[in-house]
């Protein structure tokens, strides 16, 4: 039995008529497409270095496109279901070769088609479980490089609360412990032990600077003579001369 014939493919195509290209060089681009994702083989298109990506990505987004507009389908749940590249008309030229001799150019041409479909039911499944699962490990990547950050930034909080405390107890002076001084009564004149006494000097107090005269002190008038007793260490015994007598 034969198959379906390319204009019976089911799904929504677009197609490209007498593009300037040679067929075998649109059907190494079309392998690469052919049963993957819109999505997909537009980012193979783009990374392939060939003319003829360019050519069949203007197509394929064409053919979306139409499925999206005309059909209603989702662009998210279509895929390349058929592509291919059929020849065209091929242009003869001539070019004049040695001892009048003439060679033919070929100037080939090929008609491009893509369609694309919805994907089969299995293989949504599938694909919508396999991004439900990319993206829970996505949040756990996010939550934990999140989590890592949080740390990271109460780790240098702490680092710099500890570096300042460091330096303020290395520049503030030392702390004196001053005492309540007690009140003065109106009148009164403050004692001088409470003045602070000056460099090289000695406090005194009013004990050191009463002075007391001793009882057994002798007074000495201007004559030289000394009263008290005889026994002192100032006058001699009477009938005593100074030679002895």
């Amino acid at each position: 039995m034969p198959g379906l014939k390319t204009n019976e493919r089911p799904g929504t195509r677009a197609v490209l008529r007498h593009c300037r290209m040679s067929a075998s060089k649109a059907r190494a681009v079309l392998d690469l497409i052919r049963g993957q994702d819109a999505d997909r083989a537009a980012e193979i298109l783009r990374d392939t270095p060939r003319e003829a990506a360019q050519i069949v990505g203007k197509l394929l987004a064409s053919a979306v496109a139409n499925a999206v507009h005309n059909d209603g389908e989702d662009a998210e749940e279509l895929y390349v279901s058929a592509c291919y590249a059929d020849e065209g008309v091929t242009l003869k030229r001539w070019r004049p070769r040695a001892r009048g001799r003439a060679t033919r150019i070929r100037k080939r041409s090929c008609h491009i088609t893509v369609i694309v479909s919805r994907m089969p039911d299995e293989r949504l499944a599938r694909r919508r479980a396999e991004r439900q699962a990319a993206g829970a490990q996505r949040q756990r990547r996010v939550a934990e490089s999140r989590r890592r950050a949080d740390l990271a930034g109460r780790l240098s909080r702490r680092r710099h609360a500890a570096d300042a405390r460091a330096e303020l107890e290395t520049e503030s002076p030392p702390e004196v412990e001053i005492g309540e001084a007690e009140p003065i009564e109106e009148g009164q004149t403050p004692a001088a032990t409470d003045a602070p006494a000056a460099p090289g000097e000695v406090a005194q107090t009013e004990e050191d600077l009463e002075v007391t005269e001793p009882a057994d002190a002798a007074v000495v008038d201007p004559a030289g003579e000394a009263d008290g007793d005889a026994g002192g260490h100032g006058g001699l015994p009477e009938g005593e001369s100074e030679k002895g007598e």
